[in-house]
């Protein structure tokens, strides 16, 4: 067994025992203390993988031989929201994709846009906090490419990504997933916006008409059905200022592998 599948199975399996804890110690979630343990934790976990692994280190990429038969869709696989119920009614000739928050010039991308910008195509393994893994091809925008056409204002530090996905009314009463990364990985040549899979236009049920693919994190970080990315500075103001829909409900926010 390579020591890159020990070191995921590894990652993924805290994970699971982590959340698992979560879930059943609620007294110990609430405590200030114990939060701000897991919360250092965390922060040693990014640095520690940077540090080993340096800031455009690729994840591993596969043959088209070793594509999942199947690939299981995860999550939500056909969103009930209003707007997302016309889009499909059009075939998403009316999405946009909407860049805004602190950046230079704010700009919203037809899908015929993004495809017309250089594209990259990757086989990758995703793996998923629940323990199972399948390799997919995705093509897509790398994210950096957008990012340029938009221009950063200064203070900038987090890309979040907003979704169309009303996953469960809970906490601050919405349910729309979002998902965030930092500068790093958005610049990383693997982040992309993708549009296809498996040579194929992505399907409903794994994310269309767009997707994150963020492929040296776990499954949860690579948010589906993107309406808007907001560059900020902080969380303080997007739900309950965890980074993400699973964040505030316990995972954590860096889910590196």
């Amino acid at each position: 067994m390579s020591v890159d599948l020990t070191r995921r199975r590894f990652l993924i399996g805290s994970g699971v025992a982590a959340t698992g804890i979560l879930t059943g110690c609620d007294a110990l979630v609430q405590s200030p203390s114990v939060n701000a343990v897991l919360e250092k934790g965390e922060w040693l976990s990014m640095k520690a993988q940077r540090l080993l692994l340096g800031g455009q280190q690729l994840a591993r990429e596969y043959t088209e031989a070793d594509l999942s038969p199947v690939f299981k869709a995860n999550g939500t696989q056909l969103p009930e929201t209003d707007i997302y119920k016309r889009l499909i009614d059009t075939n998403f000739t009316d999405w946009r994709l909407e860049v805004g928050g602190m950046v230079k010039t704010p700009k919203s991308f037809s899908m015929a846009e993004l495809k017309a910008m250089p594209s990259r195509t990757q086989i990758t393994r995703h793996d998923c906090v629940e323990g199972w893994s399948a390799i997919g091809k995705w093509t897509g925008v790398p994210l950096g490419l957008v990012l340029e056409q938009v221009g950063l204002a200064p203070g900038a530090r987090y890309a979040v990504f907003h979704c169309a996905d009303d996953y469960e009314q809970s906490l601050d009463g919405s349910g729309l997933y979002y998902e965030s990364i930092d500068l790093v990985d958005a610049w990383h040549p693997q982040t992309i916006l993708s549009y296809g899979m498996n040579g194929k236009d992505l399907e409903i049920a794994h994310g269309a008409p767009l997707r994150l693919r963020v492929e040296r994190q776990l499954g949860y970080k690579h948010a589906k059905y993107l309406m808007r990315i907001e560059l900020v500075d902080s969380f303080r103001n997007i739900g309950s200022g965890k980074g993400g829909f699973w964040e505030d409900r316990g995972y954590e926010w860096y889910a590196g592998i």
